[in-house]
């Protein structure tokens, strides 16, 4: 299931590492790693920018994807484009809350660039940000595509970070499972006032 790209997806499933940390004047507080320790991707934040952009980087610094918020919409509506660009011909995929009504738990709907009706979601995000337990699911169905697990450590609360792990499931887009963690930890953090 490539979304962002084939080399994203693996026959097995993937843990990925994801360190958040919660202080930082430096342009970047994710950190995504694989079991080994490896950094995978990490997100830029602009400082100081009037844009609500996140930039998905690879260990190399190569953008894969670009994370625009749209302000104006009562729903947390979010864009995810390739690359650097906000092009809407390099749209891969819209996510929006199913509901306004929605604090604690929010569910998500993510609808890929191809669903321009947006009538039946092609992804559905449901679970506790705030217990680290959120988990993806294909469609309205209840196949799962990945899951998010809390892992704190009392050495990761002194020093401001907060870790999680998230399981991806075989043949499922990591990149793409990636970019909607990033997205859900914005969403919770204008919502926790943050």
């Amino acid at each position: 299931m490539a979304i962002v790209n084939p080399n994203f997806c693996a026959p097995y499933p993937v843990e990925l590492g994801i360190v958040r940390k919660v202080m930082t004047i430096t342009d970047g507080n994710f950190a995504v790693t694989d079991v080994n320790g490896n950094l995978l991707f990490k997100v830029k934040e602009p400082m100081f920018s009037l844009s609500d952009k996140r930039i998905l980087l690879d260990a190399s610094d190569t953008p894969i994807l670009t994370l625009k918020e749209n302000k104006v919409s009562l729903h947390d509506r979010w864009q995810v484009f390739r690359g650097k660009s906000t092009d809407q011909n390099d749209l891969v995929y819209t996510l929006k809350r199913s509901s306004m009504f929605q604090l604690i738990k929010p569910k998500l709907d993510v609808f890929l660039a191809p669903n321009k009706e947006m009538k039946e979601c092609d992804f559905h995000v449901k679970g506790s940000w705030i217990d680290r337990s959120s988990t993806i699911y294909a469609g309205k169905s209840d196949v799962i595509v990945a899951q998010m697990h809390k892992k704190h450590t009392a050495q990761s609360i002194l020093i401001g970070k907060s870790n999680f792990s998230v399981t991806v499931y075989p043949n499922v887009d990591y990149a793409f499972i990636v970019s909607l963690i990033v997205i859900l930890d914005d969403i919770n953090r204008e919502d926790s006032g943050e």
